[in-house]
């Protein structure tokens, strides 16, 4: 693995970590379980997809992986927004994950689009 792989290896599973933690602090209530329950579940499928990728047999193989990264970086923006709007954590409690979200999504797109230009060339 390349030493931005290794990065990003650490950085998804910190990431994974970081949500775990915060899951720890919604409340005990139905909603709090839920939402818990489904990001916790995004967040965590992130890492262990990106790892996938890595032993994908093929170009093609290793960008469908990256695409499942950031279809669950995508789920878990998403529950995030709606953890925040239902008033289950205040906004600075999530900004810092919300920030690493988008960050995360940004660094999958411009990889994706990079190993697609490969195969395409």
């Amino acid at each position: 693995m390349s030493e931005l792989g290794d990065k990003l290896k650490k950085r998804t599973k910190e990431f994974a970590l970081r949500v775990i933690r915060m899951t720890e602090a919604l409340p005990r209530g139905h909603a709090g379980k839920v939402l818990g329950q489904q990001i916790l579940r995004s967040a965590t499928s992130i890492g262990a997809n990106y790892r996938e990728a890595y032993r994908a047999r093929s170009t093609a193989e290793f960008v469908a992986k990256m695409g499942d990264c950031l279809r669950e970086l995508e789920e878990t923006g998403y529950w995030l927004e709606l953890i925040e709007e239902a008033g289950l954590l205040g906004a600075t409690k999530l900004s810092a994950l919300r920030k690493e979200t988008n960050e995360l999504t940004a660094l999958f797109v411009t990889i994706i689009k990079s190993k697609k230009r490969f195969l395409n060339s």
